[in-house]
């Protein structure tokens, strides 16, 4: 199904519009009232009550780690790489292939800084730096068959959340917002926090464009929340400004933006109009939100969290926690401190254990209030790391790496594809970002290739130009 927004159209006529009757501005603003008064959700997306298939997963969690975790050390068993520890890497497998910084240079094998056990019924291979993620082990669905396209971090990251690395494409937790709408009224749809392992460890940079809503209208970009102190600045009003007092002063406002949106088709005016009403319920829905003193010790325990709000990726994963259960669409929680170039043994430990605890907490947590059923959790980097040293740590690598899944219609205790014997490249059933783009589109009701946006005369879909395969395999 294609979308043709009101306003694309309205481009090649608003000469005509502002210069004719009024009629036909009321007209256009009828048909916009009329759709939204139409729909159940609270805030309507593209498709609302008319998917094309009926949705596993309501909502989405991105545990991003940010800078490229090693799939060796994580995922990715590779004994026959542990026996080539500090030998030749053999050049039949890198011949003609893009390195980044290694390029030209001696390649010496590296094996894993860390063994690896099997766990849960299901006998996954996971490493023992990772004992939380390894107690889940029969609720996870592996991917160790990842490929990607950008070597380089910031590209990498553009890649993986907007299937382009053009500037001004909307990010994956745009087009979610943008087809499935939000389920609440007292928060942003889509929301963003970012978080630092810290002891040591470089944090790795992350832009904003990461989540912007690109040529979608701004109503659907994230909106990052502080992980430290306020989680929104200025969420108060200042002192002598009663409730009342702000009412009114946005009354007036969104009076103002009702009389211009009855003149033209702007979908800019419609986010003022929603943006000024949820930063109104926003000055008490946020400071309940980030109240937690009613989660019970055992739960803080769980999550290893000593002092919510202190900034720590636990204390992120349990406030996650609270938007879901309060109807926040997509969320994405950046945890840098992954990019390990040099110390990858001792840097590797420290990432891990800042990690690991809270995110098999989160999906236990949601587990156990029935909706990790319906909550799609998504765990991993940008891209690999090579299987050849680089000095004390691993280089880019885009070959191959892993990711995790778990709940939202995704089959549990399973690994699915195969890298190589020395986890160089894929060997078996590879899946590019954009068939995992389309994989997440099909679990929430979406089909991939019929979802389309028509932005400067093109159609854009969320997995690019050439068709991407939904990942059948990995469905419930």
């Amino acid at each position: 199904m294609l979308f043709t927004p009101e306003h694309a159209l309205s481009i090649n006529r608003r000469t005509f519009l502002d210069r004719s009757f009024a009629g036909i501005g009321g007209m256009a603003l009828a048909s916009l009232v009329a759709r939204t008064n139409a729909s159940q959700t609270p805030w309507p997306g593209t498709y609302d009550n008319v998917l094309h298939y009926a949705p596993k997963a309501k909502r989405v969690i991105h545990l991003c780690m940010a800078g490229g975790p090693s799939h060796l050390e994580t995922f990715d068993h590779k004994p026959e790489l542990t026996k080539l520890d500090g030998q030749p890497f053999p050049e039949s497998f890198t011949a003609g292939q893009q390195l980044a910084q290694l390029q030209g240079k001696k390649l010496t094998a590296r094996g894993a800084v860390a063994g690896f056990s099997q766990h849960g019924q299901s006998g996954l291979w996971i490493s023992d730096l990772f004992p939380h993620l390894a107690g889940v082990a029969d609720d996870l669905c592996i991917i160790n068959s990842m490929k990607t396209e950008q070597i380089n971090h910031d590209p990498a990251h553009a890649f993986f959340n907007t299937g382009s690395i053009v500037k001004g494409r909307p990010s994956m937790g745009s087009w979610m917002l943008y087809g499935l709408g939000a389920e609440t009224e007292e928060l942003p749809g889509y929301v963003v926090l970012v978080s630092h392992p810290g002891q040591g460890n470089s944090a790795q940079p992350i832009s904003s464009r990461q989540w912007s809503s690109g040529f979608l209208p701004s109503k659907f970009q994230g909106i990052q929340f502080q992980s430290k102190g306020n989680a929104v600045h200025f969420v108060g009003n200042p002192e002598g400004v009663c409730q009342s007092t702000q009412r009114q002063l946005i009354d007036e406002i969104q009076k103002l933006n009702q009389h211009l949106r009855s003149s033209r088709v702007d979908p800019e005016i419609d986010t003022r109009i929603s943006q000024y009403e949820m930063a109104f319920r926003m000055q008490s829905s946020v400071p309940e939100l980030t109240d937690m003193s009613g989660e019970s010790q055992s739960t803080l325990d769980m999550y290893g969290l000593e002092q919510p709000g202190d900034g720590s990726f636990a204390s992120n994963c349990l406030l996650a926690r609270r938007m879901l259960e309060r109807g926040v669409r997509f969320v994405q929680l950046y945890h840098r401190g992954w990019d390990h170039h040099g110390g990858i043994e001792k840097q590797m430990k420290v990432s891990a254990k800042s990690s690991d605890q809270a995110s098999a907490a989160l999906i236990k947590d949601l587990k156990e209030r029935g909706m990790l059923e319906d909550t799609l959790v998504i765990w991993g980097g940008e891209f690999g790391r090579t299987p050849m040293g680089q000095g004390s740590g691993r280089d880019h690598h885009i070959n191959a790496f892993s990711i995790v899944l778990a709940g939202g219609g995704v089959k549990s205790g399973m690994s699915y594809g195969a890298t190589d014997e020395l986890g160089y490249g894929v060997a078996e059933n590879p899946v590019s970002v954009h068939d995992l783009h389309a994989t997440m589109l099909r679990l929430c009701g979406i089909d991939d290739a019929r979802y389309t946006y028509k932005f400067q005369g093109l159609d854009f879909k969320l997995s690019g130009v050439e068709p991407a395969k939904v990942v059948e395999d990995i469905l419930a």
